[in-house]
């Protein structure tokens, strides 16, 4: 069963979300999971995937899209401010404990992406999250500075900062709100950034996955407001509540959550989905599925 929603994250901004909910019902209430979409994602797309996938599993799964993005409020548009989205997965589980069919002792968060490192962040603060799993988790600051594969020159980052900077001189002025796209033109441009990026290209451009209201482009005030993020910094403060991290074998940014891993203490767990790609994990059934499948378990050990 599906429902929308309307809630309110800190600024008074209004979220738009929708809960799935099993088609059977246990008389009761139910424990829920807050499925937190990828950066430039919306709710449509593998949060609202994966969010049916856990109603399926037996649990009440809201997906919701992020302030300034999709169909919720704020502006600038395409804003992607981490302390924002942190709030806003804390105010997904504020909204889950208001509904008399969920048992607010049992609420957890599946962060994709860089909802992953989202996720963390808000889990290690908020003790109302019982348990927390990723998928392809990443920490969205971590990628713009160091690039997905962690290799990326200073310099590039330097002169974004740049660039952020003159664009808030510029709005100052009296000048519009600046972007940037967060994606190539063309399919051949995609490719010759290499498969990560072609990846992203098709999945959020291409008809495989594409959505109107998926933000193709972001602020370039999100640069600076993104500099000094550290998803990971507090992740031993998650403890004793239990930790799950899923990652693809051929992710290129398994390194972010790997090194956050190796600081996590117990209980936690990494699994590895054999031959997926950080997109992959997304909405491909063959690597959806194995995923899909180890949530729900751990979910239900540590929900149910």
């Amino acid at each position: 069963m599906k429902t929308d929603v309307k809630f309110v994250t800190g600024g008074n901004i209004q979220l738009a979300g929708v809960v799935y909910s099993p088609e059977s019902p246990k008389s009761g209430r139910s424990p829920a999971i807050v499925v937190s979409h990828p950066g430039s994602g919306v709710k449509e797309q593998t949060a609202g995937l994966y969010a049916q996938h856990m109603a399926k599993a037996g649990f009440i799964a809201l997906a919701f899209d992020a302030a300034y993005q999709g169909e919720s409020g704020g502006e600038p548009r395409g804003l992607e401010d981490p302390a924002q989205r942190v709030e806003d997965i804390k105010a997904a589980v504020s909204y889950l404990e208001t509904r008399p069919d969920v048992d607010g002792d049992h609420i957890g968060v599946l962060g994709i992406c860089a909802s992953g490192g989202y996720s963390v962040t808000a889990a290690a603060s908020d003790h109302r999250i019982k348990a927390i799993a990723t998928v392809s988790g990443v920490d969205i600051a971590a990628q713009f500075r160091c690039g997905a594969e962690g290799h990326q020159p200073p310099a590039v980052f330097q002169g974004m900062l740049d660039a952020a900077g003159k664009a808030r001189t510029a709005e100052a002025k009296g000048g519009e709100v600046q972007r940037f796209a967060l994606f190539p033109s063309t399919e051949a441009q995609a490719r010759a950034g290499g498969q990560h990026v072609f990846d992203g290209w098709e999945y959020y451009i291409s008809p495989r996955a594409q959505h109107p209201r998926s933000m193709k482009a972001m602020t370039w005030n999100s640069v600076d407001k993104m500099a000094t993020f550290d998803a990971f910094r507090f992740i031993e403060m998650i403890s004793p509540r239990p930790l799950l991290f899923i990652l693809g074998t051929k992710a290129v940014t398994k390194w972010m959550e790997t090194e956050a891993f190796e600081r996590a203490k117990e209980p936690k767990e990494l699994v590895w989905i054999e031959g997926a790609s950080h997109v992959d994990l997304y909405d491909k059934p063959e690597y959806v599925g194995p995923a899909v499948a180890k949530l729900s378990d751990f979910f239900q050990k540590t929900l149910a």
